[in-house]
């Protein structure tokens, strides 16, 4: 059966995953660990290691949680890391119940998924790194740039750090009342009042929301 989780607010649905970053030498990968916020799209928690190891994701989990607070949902796909017993019985003791991909079906996990697509589609990312440390540097900037300044196109195109702690509505407030001011002036240039997005207001994994909201401007609202 397909797992389904909704959320409604950050917080309340983590998915993680790991995935290869290679490095300049054959045969040597090193292994990058994502927690992501279903809601906010952010990242919550990461790290980059040399190998794929549960207690390294006990250790991630653990600081996410002591910096985040603790999820209701954790979802993962069927990996070795993912369904550990030193995992599951850290999460399990804080009350957080878990979830996996089903065998075989590689997109139970889209979230993680497009959040590592991010990374590695980016004009500045190597395609190989020279060493551990050089991975780390480089997707320490990275998270960075994601949680503060990445302009997500499925939330409203605003950050995940404005989307997670609630500052979007200030921001979407000041779109509107450009918008309007622009439309009001020269509603000439315009086929239909135009339209701002804004976060959806209910998320999920296999489950269809609407995506994006969206406010339509009238010159009466100016």
């Amino acid at each position: 059966m397909a797992p389904v989780l909704v959320a409604t607010r950050p917080g309340q649905v983590w998915s993680w995953d790991i995935t290869d970053v290679k490095s300049v030498w054959s045969r040597v990968t090193y292994k990058a660990y994502s927690i992501i916020d279903i809601f906010s799209r952010k990242i919550v928690g990461y790290r980059v290691e040399s190998r794929e190891v549960d207690d390294l994701a006990v250790e991630m989990f653990e600081a996410a949680i002591a910096e985040h607070g603790v999820p209701e949902f954790v979802h993962a796909d069927s990996g070795a890391a993912m369904k550990s017993n030193a995992l599951k019985n850290a999460l399990e003791a804080y009350g957080v119940e878990l979830s996996h991909n089903r065998p075989y079906v590689s997109n139970d996990n889209p979230y993680s998924e497009s959040e590592f697509r991010t990374m590695k589609y980016r004009p500045d990312y190597p395609k190989t790194f020279e060493s551990l440390e050089a991975a780390r540097a480089h997707i320490d900037a990275y998270v960075v740039w994601y949680n503060t300044e990445h302009r997500h196109s499925g939330i409203g195109l605003f950050t995940p750090n404005q989307v997670h702690d609630g500052s979007w509505e200030e921001a979407w407030n000041a779109r509107v009342k450009a918008n309007n001011e622009y439309y009001a002036r020269h509603p000439e240039r315009f086929h239909a009042p135009p339209q701002v997005p804004r976060p959806a207001g209910v998320v999920g994994i296999n489950y269809e929301p609407v995506l994006v909201e969206v406010q339509e401007i009238t010159a009466e609202a100016a």
